[in-house]
């Protein structure tokens, strides 16, 4: 089921479906996230010889051969982000009507590509990262913040681009498939203001370096507007959404003679919280049938957050929300889960996710882990790592956020 969700994001049997008639004039790709190499070699595919740059994360590239494939750090960015963004913003100056600017944008593309607003630094937006990071924030609320300390996202690039056309083909990794969060939303209209970017600061008790506090005091230059006549023209289209991964994934349970029952692609909450509250689900289908009958698959998707208190094991979103729902199961049997971040990374971790068993915590006790100690110290990731239960897929080059699925017998 795993395997089907990523394979349902894969650029390269879909893009071709997605692109827009040639112009009349030039064609510059532009693109930011885990999938964009992955993108830009599917558009070389179909349209040959095209001119652009995309960044990626590192060990998230793709041969092309026109289009320059740069690399970043991610979630934090660094200075090849900053040298990126500049790369791309230079790259759609100058255009005129009869041009087109391709932007590939998919997850991981806000930290991609991070180009500081005017009196910031790159160090500034790396301290709000890192905070924004260890919150609790959502990823709504996270891009919030990001677009208004930056000269080229929440829809900045497209209006750099004016008066060219713009057809953004994006793959969602957020709750909701919003173009205004994918990777901060660089190429559509940006409804969020800095008054709320300061609450986020606020509600979180983030504490800013000076420059960043007088920036959103200052509230100068606002991210462009619905209605900003510099994106009149520009297009927005899905390549892949987490709905659709989770339809492949469902398609692959009744394949199996499994009941599939999807019960959302954009579930958050604390990624602890949210285990035990499908632990829940899962009992009431082994015990009563309810919400649906045995041999039954429940699936889900979305983004959970991982609030650090103090302690920083080793994990993610995913190993977190396992080892919560391991503990709520207690050994209960017949039932199995697994939990994966479709880009291949969870979290610190060199894998995607884990597995959970009905003997997880047994062979855990065996072993002298203690789970809700290690559920406390956010190192989800070390324990299930020395019970050999992790998922280990390697960059994946698309990103549709977490696939989750709780198997019950």
């Amino acid at each position: 089921m795993l395997d089907a969700a990523i394979a349902a994001a894969d650029p390269a049997p879909r893009l071709a479906a997605c692109l827009p008639p040639k112009p009349p004039g030039r064609v510059v790709v532009v693109g930011a996230g885990k999938a964009a190499a992955a993108m830009a070699a599917a558009v070389e595919a179909a349209w040959g010889e095209v001119a652009g740059v995309v960044v990626v994360p590192d060990g998230h590239g793709a041969p092309t051969r026109h289009i320059s494939v740069l690399e970043a750090s991610h979630p934090v960015p660094d200075a090849r982000s900053e040298a990126a963004a500049r790369r791309i913003l230079a790259a759609v100056q100058g255009l005129g009507p009869d041009d087109l600017v391709l932007a590939l944008i998919s997850g991981g593309g806000s930290a991609l590509m991070a180009l500081p607003a005017p009196g910031l630094t790159l160090a500034d937006k790396q301290a709000v990262n890192r905070a924004l990071l260890a919150s609790g924030a959502t990823i709504h609320e996270m891009n919030c913040v990001r677009k208004h300390l930056s000269a080229i996202k929440g829809g900045r690039l497209a209006a750099a681009a004016h008066p060219a056309r713009v057809v953004t083909i994006a793959i969602s990794d957020v709750p909701g498939d919003d173009p205004e969060v994918i990777a901060s939303g660089p190429t559509v209209p940006d409804p969020t203001t800095f008054a709320e970017a300061r609450a986020i600061i606020d509600r979180y008790r983030i504490e800013v370096p000076p420059a960043v506090a007088a920036h959103l005091a200052r509230a100068e230059d606002e991210t462009p507007k619905p209605g900003d006549r510099r994106l009149a023209s520009a297009a927005f289209r899905f390549l892949a959404t987490p709905f659709a991964s989770l339809e492949a994934a469902a398609g692959v349970a009744r394949e199996r003679g499994l009941t599939p029952l999807i019960l959302g692609d954009a579930i958050e909450g604390e990624a602890a919280v949210v285990g035990t509250a499908l632990a829940g689900i899962a009992r009431s289908v082994r015990d009563h049938g309810v919400p649906a009958a045995a041999p039954c698959v429940l699936l889900s998707g979305g983004e959970t957050t991982v609030t650090l208190q103090g302690a920083s094991g080793r994990g993610g979103r995913n190993t977190t929300f396992l080892l919560g729902l391991a503990l709520a199961l207690g050994g209960r049997e017949g039932i199995w889960a697994i939990a994966a971040d479709s880009d291949g990374k969870d979290g610190n971790l060199e894998a995607a996710g884990a597995i959970v068993a009905p003997d997880t915590l047994a062979r855990a006790r065996a072993m002298g882990l203690d789970a809700r100690a290690m559920l406390a110290a956010n190192d989800a990731g070390t324990f299930f790592a020395r019970l050999g239960d992790l998922v280990v897929t390697g960059p994946t080059l698309t990103n549709v956020n977490d696939i989750r699925a709780i198997l019950i017998a």
